[in-house]
Order: C-alpha cells, then sequence, then structure tokens
C-alpha cells in the first residue's frame, strides 16, 4: 500500500454507557485492517487489565471479520507507567540511566520514604510531623500535577504547610537515595520519561516509531501524562484520545479536567470532536435526569445522553438523616419490592466505593436479608472483623464449656476415683492429670473448651488449630 497521511488529532466525547471501550477497539482493528503495522501502534490504558481486554477485543474483531486473514499483535499497549518502564529501559543508555534499575512499588516507596525521614530526625519531632503516606502523597502529588510544593500544599495538605522547609529536604535526599539505589517509584517512570521526552530531538525519535497513539480515560490524564502525549506527537498526527470531561472524578489523584477540555486547542487546526450519545446500559428518565445535573456544569462539551430503553419509572431523591437511616431505607424498599414480586435477586445497590456498604451489610444482615457483595469483602469477611467475632465466640463457648460440657479425661478419671470436678458451680475447678497437647487435638474443640475451663491452656499448634476452628464458627454467626 502506498504511504497513508498522518492521521488528523482525534478527540472523541464519550458519553457513560455509550460504548467507548467497543469504539476504541474498533478503530484498532479498522486500521489493522487497512494495512498499518500494528507495531507501531501505542495504546495507553489505565489498568493492564484494561490493556489485555483492548487486545483481546482487537482480536476478536479482525477474526469475526476477516476470518483471521488479518493478525494484530498489539505489542504497545498497556499502562502509562509500564510504558514508561519499557522506554526508560530502551533508552537508558541516552539518558544516564542504568537499564536494570528496580521499581519500588507504593509500599516499598513509602519505606524507603519512612528511612530517610528518620535519618534526618523528623519523627522526632516535638509536634507531630506527616507520616510516610502523607510524606509520599505529597510528594507525588507534586510530581504528578507539576505544581510547586508550597501550591500542592496550600491547596491539598493544609494541615502541613509548616513543614515546607523541612519536606523540602527530606524529598530532595529521598531522591538521592532512590538514585544510590539505582530505584524508580511509580511517579519516576513517568517524570522521567517527561524530562526525556524535554529534548526535541529524543522525542522526535520516539515519537517516530508511532503511526498511530490511542489513549483511553483521557479525562482521567494528568498534567505530566498529557505533557508526554504532546511531547511525542506536538502536531497531533495519529493521536486519539477518547474520554468524557462529565466523568472526570479523579482529581484527588491529581487529574487534570483541562487536558481534556483543552485538547483540541493544542493543535492547529484544532482537534476534531467527535461525541458519542447513545447510551446502552440506562433508560431514558434517568438519562434526562443525568442530562440535567450535568448541564449546570460551568464548561462542558455539550451532549445530551439518549437512548431508545423506555421506563414509566422516575428516578426518585430520598433525603436522609445519616448513614443508618439510609441503610434501613435501602432495607425496607428492598423488602417491599421483594413483596410485590419482586426476586431479591433481581435486585442491586450501587456504591461509589466498596467502603460505603458496611452500614448496609450490616442492616440486610440484622434482617435476615441474603445478599452477595461484588468487589471487595464483605464487612463479617474483613479479618479484624472475623478476629473479634472470633475472640467474642471463644469467650461466650468458653464460659457454655464450663457450665455444661465435661472433660473427657476428666469423666475417665473420675470413675477411678482420681479427679473430680465440679461443673456445675464457679468455684474451684481442677484435675489431678492435666491433659497433653495430643488430648486437645484428639478432643477437638470441645475438650479444648473443656480443659481451657480447668485453667489449662493449649499450647504450640494447637492453640492455631482452636483458633482456626473457632474463626470457622464465627463466619456461622
Amino acid at each position: 500500500m502506498g504511504a497513508a497521511l498522518p492521521a488528523a488529532p482525534l478527540l472523541v466525547i464519550a458519553g457513560a454507557g455509550s460504548g467507548k471501550t467497543s469504539t476504541l477497539a474498533n478503530r484498532v482493528a479498522n486500521l489493522v485492517a487497512e494495512g498499518r503495522d500494528p507495531s507501531r501502534i501505542l495504546m495507553l490504558t489505565f489498568s493492564r487489565r484494561a490493556a489485555e481486554e483492548m487486545k483481546r477485543r482487537v482480536e476478536r474483531i479482525l477474526a469475526r471479520h476477516f476470518k483471521g486473514s488479518v493478525s494484530a499483535r498489539l505489542e504497545w499497549a498497556g499502562t502509562f507507567h509500564a510504558i514508561g518502564a519499557r522506554l526508560l529501559r530502551e533508552y537508558s543508555h541516552r539518558i544516564g540511566l542504568s537499564a536494570d534499575f528496580s521499581i519500588l512499588d507504593r509500599e516499598d516507596a513509602a519505606d524507603l520514604m519512612n528511612l530517610v525521614r528518620h535519618e534526618q530526625g523528623l519523627s522526632a519531632k516535638e509536634s507531630r510531623f506527616p507520616t510516610k503516606g502523607t510524606c509520599l502523597a505529597i510528594y507525588s502529588r507534586a510530581v504528578n500535577a507539576l505544581r510547586p510544593l508550597q501550591e500542592v500544599l496550600e491547596s491539598v495538605f493544609p494541615w502541613c504547610l509548616n513543614w515546607e522547609a523541612d519536606l523540602k529536604a527530606l524529598f530532595q535526599s529521598y531522591v538521592e537515595a532512590k538514585q544510590r539505589n539505582n530505584a524508580l517509584d511509580y511517579d519516576d517512570l513517568l517524570l522521567y520519561v517527561a524530562q526525556a521526552m524535554a529534548v526535541p530531538e529524543l522525542a522526535e525519535e520516539v515519537g517516530s516509531r508511532f503511526d498511530h497513539i490511542l489513549v483511553d480515560e483521557y479525562q482521567d490524564t494528568n498534567r505530566l501524562q498529557a505533557s508526554i502525549l504532546l511531547a511525542l506527537k506536538p502536531r497531533g498526527d495519529g493521536l486519539t484520545v477518547v474520554g468524557d470531561d462529565a466523568q472526570s472524578i479523579y482529581a484527588f489523584r491529581a487529574a487534570e479536567i483541562r487536558n481534556i477540555l483543552d485538547f483540541p486547542k493544542h493543535f492547529i487546526p484544532p482537534a476534531q470532536i467527535v461525541t458519542l450519545s447513545r447510551n446502552y446500559r440506562s433508560t431514558q428518565p434517568i438519562l434526562k435526569a443525568a442530562n440535567a445535573v450535568i448541564g449546570l456544569a460551568a464548561e462542558r462539551f455539550t451532549k445530551n445522553l439518549w437512548s431508545d430503553r423506555e421506563s414509566g419509572q422516575k428516578p426518585v431523591l430520598v433525603t436522609v438523616r445519616d448513614e443508618i437511616d439510609e441503610a434501613a431505607y435501602v432495607a425496607n424498599r428492598i423488602l417491599e419490592n421483594r413483596e410485590a414480586g419482586l426476586r431479591l435477586k433481581d435486585q442491586a445497590v450501587l456504591f461509589r466505593a466498596s467502603s460505603h456498604s458496611g452500614p448496609l451489610e450490616l442492616e440486610l444482615t440484622r434482617r435476615n436479608i441474603p445478599f452477595v457483595k461484588f468487589g471487595g469483602l464483605k464487612f463479617l469477611d474483613a479479618a479484624h472483623i472475623k478476629d473479634v467475632l472470633a475472640g467474642l465466640t471463644l469467650d461466650i463457648q468458653s464460659t457454655q464449656r464450663c457450665r455444661r460440657v465435661p472433660c473427657p479425661a476428666a469423666a475417665t478419671r473420675h470413675r477411678s476415683g482420681a479427679c473430680h470436678t465440679d461443673y456445675a458451680g464457679a468455684g474451684a475447678r481442677h484435675c489431678t492429670s492435666a491433659p497433653r497437647c495430643g488430648d486437645y487435638a484428639a478432643g477437638g474443640v470441645h475438650a479444648a473448651m473443656a480443659c481451657l475451663c480447668r485453667g489449662h491452656l493449649p499450647c504450640g499448634d494447637q492453640q492455631h488449630r482452636l483458633a482456626g476452628r473457632t474463626r470457622e464458627r464465627a463466619q456461622m454467626v
């Protein structure tokens, strides 16, 4: 095929439920079907799962429409951080970086920050100094937002303003510690690439490797990520970004809404804008309410979501006093729907975050309403809650065993006259022969409880076995 003209920059404003992922996958598949080299297509997503799903969709589309005559191996599909790490290793010799650098995850980075924090004596301050996690969050925010430390502290961490000078010194030492250890944290994977792409010759070399760059969820990118894209494709040729300004909710992670709002203005002529407004998930009354809410935004890309799925039901806005009343209201509606013939399995409750479900889980459990939680552990399955329940169950059962369960070893001894125990009273209980560890294993939890009543504690692996069995019983409470 002849050399194709470079594609103009494209912004796809994809409303909620409008098939954004399918649109992106079809665009990639169409490029490959037209003869574009898959190895010269760069696809950037925000999770590894999304990248793998995009690859699978492209392969399915090509297999369905071209019966295996066209194949695609997307060698450059992944998260910003994964692609950044790969580029840094390839170009390490050009930017003075060792190719065998190690990557610190968030926990390792926080530990290193804490080590430097201790070395500088900041943990021994008379006034409370920010913890390692807070220090790392401040550092990460400043890096990803490309903002001065003072501005970040004033806008996001005002309670740490008094420590600005100490934080500057801490971050400098943290950077030096990473360099000594030939290590990069997640933020460095973007920062180093952005700094490398600030060299026009290098940026042009890397950018020329890709005919097309496609970015998913562009409304969630930060300033650092946007600077990398604009350095790779300053004229926007082959650059496609997909997102929805109405779904920008990650400002707390330094996401910059202006990235998507200002995207068309970066190029001459401005980027083409395509709007996807048909919603395939919801009903028209819900979309009408959503359009009314987002219509109040001071600045936005105009779109009105619509659907051919009609419904006689309208959304209801309910105001309650607190989360306890909220859980009670939801539980009442669930039971009302059940009485009206709607099965429990046909009802769902949505949360913004898994941690918000606790009060409702307790209310449903209290009312004996069975449920399945998707995403995260149920409240009663959390490790610390199970430990508390196990301890309470152990205490209750030990009291009951003291009153009702005779010790097997004691019963044998009693018949021979060597042992007597007053199980009914709360007074002295004694056995002339304490059971061995093996007795706990043989008698199980009942024997163990009975022996606990007499003051004999299980030892070693018997304690672990008892705790494990008690936890299992606690799960049924």
